[in-house]
């Protein structure tokens, strides 16, 4: 029996405390008893006649909640349902009945619910079934709320973990590629034993530990984003030496501010991907600008090499950037690349905190 009792508990999956429902049906007791009371000017006979019906009452109730509407509605079986939940009321009409006559009166044609004392059995049976109904149905419409919500917040916090989910995965996408190449280009170094070997390894270990470390939130401030830019220039200086050609404007307060981690290096990576064809200098002009202290708008343009930007449709640049671009701001942005006489420019507008 008692491990009946377990199994049964554990199907049942409480989700409103039972302290609440507690309240409820001590809250719903006194208003019947209170109600009746002074509708019929009996508060004995309406205490009474509550204490026999009540449990019959949360017996309903809890019968409807937690088997026929698990067993028959969740399964599309709406006839099988309306038969039950009929044959139980019928059931609990006659149980009824028989406890009123037992323990409160024999005039087993008094109810609270009545207007008629001499009313037929049919008119009896039908208000009293009006009455069970109407307690099943306000129960059930709390359960069904209490659920929605819980539901819904189980939702939003599934939909806010996969959001961060695939943004730490697109966040481990950037610059793979750029570290391989800085690797390889410290392996060239260390052969030639160049005297920029030390601070090559240096800047590759600050950038590895801004990324790897002090990257931890969903939002990064722009000055050390900028920071981390500028630092990335100077590794690409380092390598390519006298070949890169690089001017920075800033317009606007950008104390405070704050954009999603590692995105606009990115477009700059994108510049040194595309840039340099063969010998050739590479010149990239940045802007930053503060809008109406709402939006940055962020402007790059580099000089490019066709071919590179063909062979890049194979790889993540800006429709990852894309991505996390729309999981985090929506329809709230702009991204705009064009290409004018071998000049790439990319327009990017977001919203700043």
């Amino acid at each position: 029996m008692k491990k009946t009792f377990i199994i049964f508990k554990n199907k049942i999956k409480t989700t409103i405390p039972l302290k609440y429902h507690v309240i409820f049906w001590l809250s719903y007791f006194v208003f019947n008893v209170v109600r009746w009371g002074s509708y019929n000017n009996d508060f004995i006979y309406s205490i009474k006649s509550n204490l026999v019906e009540f449990p019959i009452h949360i017996i309903l109730v809890y019968l409807n909640i937690y088997y026929l509407i698990p067993k028959f509605i969740l399964k599309g079986k709406y006839f099988a349902f309306i038969l039950s939940l009929v044959a139980s009321l019928v059931i609990a009409y006659f149980l009824r009945i028989g406890l009123n006559f037992v323990f409160v009166t024999d005039e087993i044609w008094i109810s609270m619910y009545s207007t008629m004392p001499n009313q037929s059995m049919f008119n009896h049976f039908i208000s009293e079934f009006i009455g069970q109904i109407y307690v099943i149905a306000f129960a059930t419409a709390i359960k069904i709320i209490v659920e929605w919500s819980i539901e819904k917040k189980r939702n939003e916090e599934l939909s806010q973990l996969q959001l961060s989910t695939e943004l730490k995965f697109l966040r481990t996408q950037v610059q793979p590629h750029f570290f391989f190449n800085t690797l390889n280009n410290l392996y060239a170094l260390a052969l030639n034993k160049s005297s920029n070997l030390p601070r090559l390894i240096l800047k590759l270990s600050n950038m590895m530990e801004y990324v790897l470390y002090d990257v931890t939130d969903s939002k990064a401030d722009l000055l050390e984003e900028i920071s981390h830019i500028n630092n990335y220039i100077d590794i690409e200086n380092l390598r390519f030496k006298d070949r890169i050609d690089t001017e920075l404007l800033i317009t606007g307060d950008l104390e405070d501010v704050k954009v999603p981690p590692l995105l606009l290096i990115t477009f700059v990576e994108n510049c040194f991907k595309h840039g340099l064809k063969g010998n050739d200098k590479i010149t990239i002009k940045m802007s930053f600008e503060i809008v109406n202290k709402k939006y940055l708008e962020f402007k790059i343009s580099n000089n490019f090499d066709p071919i590179a930007i063909d062979n890049e449709k194979k790889g993540i640049g800006i429709s990852n950037s894309l991505r996390r671009l729309k999981l985090l701001f929506a329809k709230d942005f702009v991204l705009q690349p064009s290409i004018t006489n071998d000049i790439y420019n990319l327009f990017l507008k977001i919203p700043v905190r």
